[in-house]
């Protein structure tokens, strides 16, 4: 197994009503004015926002608001929210939503501590030396970017999508009830297993000698979410279910399911970025869309690891050869996609881009020809290009 570090500074207070407890929380941290970031007009019309700003003041906590964040969230927001912060001195952020929200919360953060432009820091031109406290009231279950360190952004001009990480973004606590993601459609709740199921997956899929322990974790959490996503499916409002994909979401990228193995491949992830930042698709339903071309692309890389995910969470049988069953595993994972109305290629994504598209995805995706990505197989851009081009057809 490889050497890891594991760092999981997040308070959780999960379940029923726990948004309530917001301000008893902030107060912890001794903070003058918080600034309460959120997306649509959904936390307003279902009274969460009301609730959160209430339970503020209940804690004599001074506060300003700032909605508008939408999925593959903006760096224009980025820019407005970190002049508001500064503008009226705030010293912490109260994420009230999803990933976008809170990957947005923790770029404002970055841009308000550190000088400066903090799309540098997503450019890969530097790293944050500080960032604002984030707290966050989670509304989706997807991301898991409420205990994670990363944080994704779209530059609008060009549509590039990047990611920053730094264990400076770490929220300071997640309230989680799953009662607030009830309200979800079905397509944003499906969407948001994939993404979950994608993160451990990425992580699961790799070069390394890894741990028995860290492999059933990892195994067992798909197993779950894939479980409760068909429960979720009919039955939209089961709380059990809705709690076991919340929490599932947490743990598959808070770091837990990495421990012991060499990080992972996240060409995937890589893949679905241009596509995101092109073409504005659900992010979970990208990845599903790509996922397949590119495991038939890089199997024969990684058979074994194919296999075994194939035989302990996708019901393949244990008999014939390992690449026999790493390929009934991908068919049986597309069919799980299919199962919960998810795509398995662009088209079914409702995209059709143009073989100009595919090569600008590729150039971006490999930061012009300057790097390569995954480690089941390293990908360069005529690579990435090609899978692009399967997942078309």
């Amino acid at each position: 197994m490889e050497n890891f570090q594991y760092f999981t500074p997040t308070k959780v207070v999960f379940g029923k009503k726990t948004e309530l407890q917001t301000g008893t929380l902030i107060q912890e941290y001794g903070c003058k004015k918080v600034m309460v970031h959120y997306g649509s007009g959904s936390v307003k019309k279902s009274g969460l926002l009301e609730r959160i700003c209430k339970s503020l003041e209940e804690a004599g906590i001074a506060y300003i608001t700032l909605g508008g964040v939408v999925p593959n969230p903006h760096l224009s927001l980025v820019y407005k929210g970190i002049e508001l912060c500064k503008k009226e001195g705030v010293d912490f952020i109260l994420a009230v939503g999803g990933g976008s929200v809170i990957d947005s919360a923790k770029a404002i953060g970055y841009g308000v501590t550190n000088p400066g432009d903090v799309w540098d820091f997503y450019e890969k031109k530097g790293s944050p030396k500080a960032c604002l406290p984030i707290g966050v009231v989670l509304t989706i279950a997807a991301a898991g970017s409420e205990m994670s360190n990363s944080s994704v952004i779209t530059k609008e001009e060009g549509g590039i999508k990047r990611g920053c990480n730094s264990d400076l973004a770490r929220p300071r606590f997640a309230v989680m009830n799953p009662e607030l993601t009830m309200t979800l459609p079905e397509y944003q709740t499906m969407s948001g297993c994939v993404d979950i199921m994608m993160h451990t997956i990425e992580r699961y899929l790799n070069r390394a000698d890894n741990m028995e322990l860290t492999d059933g974790i990892s195994e067992h959490l798909l197993c779950t979410v894939m479980k409760n996503a068909k429960i979720l499916l009919h039955h939209p409002e089961n709380y059990n279910a809705r709690a076991e994909v919340m929490w599932a979401g947490s743990l598959s990228h808070n770091g837990l399911t990495g421990c012991g193995t060499d990080g992972g491949d996240w060409a995937t992830h890589q893949i679905e970025h241009e596509l995101g930042g092109m073409f504005d698709v659900a992010h979970g339903a990208g990845l599903a869309a790509v996922w397949g071309s590119w495991a038939r692309y890089v199997v024969s890389e990684g058979t074994e690891r194919f296999a075994r995910l194939a035989v302990r969470v996708l019901g393949v049988s244990g008999t014939g050869s390992d690449m026999e069953k790493a390929l009934k595993g991908i068919e049986a994972m597309e069919g799980f996609f299919r199962s919960v109305n998810m795509p398995i290629s662009l088209g079914q994504l409702g995209i059709k881009p143009t073989e100009e598209q595919m090569r600008e995805m590729a150039e971006k995706c490999t930061f012009w020809g300057q790097r390569t990505i995954g480690c089941v197989k390293t990908l360069a851009q005529e690579d990435v290009y090609q899978i692009y081009r399967k997942a078309a057809l």
